[in-house]
C-alpha cells in the first residue's frame, strides 16, 4: 500500500486489489468495519469511509445487517459494434431468454419513412421484443424492418436466435447510425423492463445494405442494470484510425 495516501484511500485500494484480481468475486463478503479496524489499525470512521466511498462508486454494496459485498458490475452492450445481446450475456456466462410483447406490420408514417429512406403509407415489419439476463430484464427491442430487404423476417419464432442474430445471419450491413440519450421510461416501458421510474439509457440504430435502410430500432436498457461501452484506435491527435 501507498503509506503517502491517505488512509481510507490506502483500504480502498487494498479492497480493489482484491477485486480486480478475482480474490474477491462478485456476491463474496467483504470484511467489516470492525475487520478492517483490526487489520489495519485504524479508526472505525476511516473504515466506514472506505467501505462508503466503494459503495457510492458501484464497487460495493452493502446490506444492513447483513455486510458488504463485491457488487456485480453492470453488463455492458458495444455502442460501436452491431452485437447480438444473446451472445453478449452468454459470454459473461448468464442466461439470456426473451418474449415477443408485439409482432405485425404496419404503414410507414411520416417519421418513420424519412428514416427509411421511403415513401409514407409503404409496408414495414414491427416487432418489440424484451430481453432479460438471468430472467432480469434488461432491453426493450423496438425495431422496425424493411420488408424488401428481409422479406422473411416476421414468419421467423425468434426462439433460437434475436432479430439481431437473424439479420446478422441473412443481411450484411455495410453502415451504420447510432444515437444515445438518457430519457425516463414511459409507463408501459417500466411495466415492461419491471422497474420503477428511473433513467434509461434509449440507443437509436439505423443500418443499411447496399443502398438500403435495413431497420430502425430503438433499444432501451435502465441504466442501473446496463452500460454502452465502445472501444477503438485512434491517430496521435484521436480522430478515428482508417
Amino acid at each position: 500500500m501507498n503509506e503517502a495516501q491517505p488512509l481510507y484511500a490506502q483500504v480502498k485500494d487494498h479492497i480493489m486489489e482484491n477485486i480486480r484480481s478475482g480474490l474477491w468475486l462478485p456476491g463474496a463478503r467483504v470484511p467489516s468495519e470492525n475487520e478492517l479496524v483490526e487489520s489495519f489499525g485504524i479508526s472505525r470512521m476511516t473504515a466506514n469511509r472506505a467501505l462508503r466511498d466503494l459503495t457510492a462508486e458501484g464497487y460495493l454494496a452493502r446490506v444492513p445487517g447483513v455486510g458488504t459485498f463485491v457488487k456485480e458490475p453492470p453488463a455492458r452492450s458495444s455502442l460501436i459494434e452491431l452485437r447480438n445481446i444473446a451472445e453478449e450475456i452468454e459470454a459473461r456466462g448468464h442466461r439470456h431468454s426473451s418474449r415477443i410483447e408485439k409482432r405485425g406490420e404496419i404503414q410507414a408514417g411520416q417519421g418513420l419513412a424519412g428514416e427509411f429512406e421511403i415513401k409514407a403509407g409503404q409496408r414495414l415489419f414491427h416487432i418489440l421484443v424484451v430481453h432479460a439476463e438471468n430472467d432480469v430484464p434488461v432491453q426493450i427491442e423496438d425495431r422496425y424492418v424493411n420488408p424488401f430487404v428481409a422479406p422473411d423476417f416476421l414468419i421467423q419464432t425468434f426462439r433460437k436466435t434475436t432479430p439481431t442474430g437473424y439479420l446478422l445471419a441473412t443481411v450484411p450491413v455495410d453502415e451504420l447510425e447510432h444515437t444515445v440519450e438518457a430519457a425516463m421510461p414511459s409507463v408501459a416501458q417500466q411495466a415492461l423492463l419491471g422497474i420503477a421510474a428511473e433513467p434509461c439509457l434509449m440507443l437509436h440504430r439505423r443500418s443499411w445494405s447496399r443502398g438500403h435502410v435495413v431497420t430502425v430500432a430503438t433499444f432501451t436498457y435502465p441504466a442501473s442494470r446496463y452500460a454502452l461501452y465502445s472501444r477503438y484506435k485512434t491517430s496521435a491527435q484521436g480522430t478515428l484510425s482508417q
